[in-house]
């Protein structure tokens, strides 16, 4: 990982990392992409033919390691990387599109600029039943502190969520357990976090059930989550908002976007072209 200083402040990137992986795939000759995925794809088991099971678990584990700076890849390497134990052609292709997408900007890392305050806030988003082979849904989110990106997740949820609803609550859910442990890290730093901590959903059902008190059959099957994020509501530890989906940072992580929703989103993560 590579850190450079500047008067906006320190930034982290892979470039050489991402410079050698190209070189040795033999993809510097080959045209860029604009997006680590093709908009609205979606991966199955067996598509294709069968390719060599050892040498694609070492492409996406090095894939796997250029998240730590490129979380514009995250959703893109942990749809790959579901492929792991059985890859075909497809899932091979659909890698290889992320190096394309690496080659349009390899040096392009995280900026931690330099602000008045440590607010603590996290978006949170899922893809309902979007996986084509078991319909599970994908969840994500991003925190940021003092308006600095630094943690981010995308992963597919380990239950078949009922509505879309549901998907959008456990992703809220595990948007608050990212918060508090923030909390409690920048707490053992003596730096404490006094006001309440910002959590951004752009579902008004998951943010409607998560403030109602009143059990019914909808809620039984996420019931734990509901009242653990009713109890930080009312403690009033979290505060959630709603956001629009056009503003939803965590989209980044739980669909495959065109260039023009994921260029801006990319943009507003703090990520930056730095060796440019």
């Amino acid at each position: 990982i590579e850190v450079a200083h500047s008067d906006k402040g320190i930034s982290l990137s892979q470039r050489k990392y991402t410079l050698d992986l190209l070189q040795e795939t033999g993809m510097l000759g080959y045209k860029s992409a604009d997006t680590p995925l093709e908009p609205n794809s979606h991966l199955k088991n067996k598509e294709g033919k069968p390719v060599d099971k050892g040498s694609y678990q070492r492409f996406v584990g090095r894939l796997i390691y250029l998240t730590h700076t490129r979380p514009d890849i995250a959703f893109a390497v942990s749809i790959v990387s579901q492929y792991m134990h059985d890859p075909h052609s497809s899932h091979l292709e659909a890698a290889y599109r992320i190096l394309r997408y690496l080659k349009s900007s390899p040096g392009r890392g995280i900026l931690f600029s330099q602000n008045s305050h440590l607010t603590l806030e996290a978006y949170t988003d899922s893809d309902w039943a979007c996986c084509p082979d078991d319909r599970r849904s994908t969840s994500g989110y991003c925190t940021f502190v003092g308006g600095n990106l630094v943690t981010w997740r995308s992963k597919k949820q380990m239950v078949v969520a009922r509505s879309s609803a549901e998907a959008e609550f456990r992703s809220v859910a595990h948007g608050i357990c990212e918060l508090l442990w923030l909390q409690g890290l920048l707490a053992d730093l003596n730096f404490p976090v006094q006001s309440p901590m910002k959590l951004f959903c752009d579902s008004k059902s998951a943010i409607s059930i998560a403030h109602n008190p009143v059990q019914h059959d909808r809620t039984k099957h996420v019931e734990i989550d509901r009242h653990f994020i009713k109890e930080k509501l009312e403690q009033e530890v979290i505060i959630m908002h709603f956001i629009s989906s056009e503003a939803q940072l965590a989209n980044v992580f739980t669909k495959s976007l065109g260039g023009k929703l994921f260029c801006p989103i990319v943009s507003k993560l703090g990520m930056i072209d730095i060796h440019a």
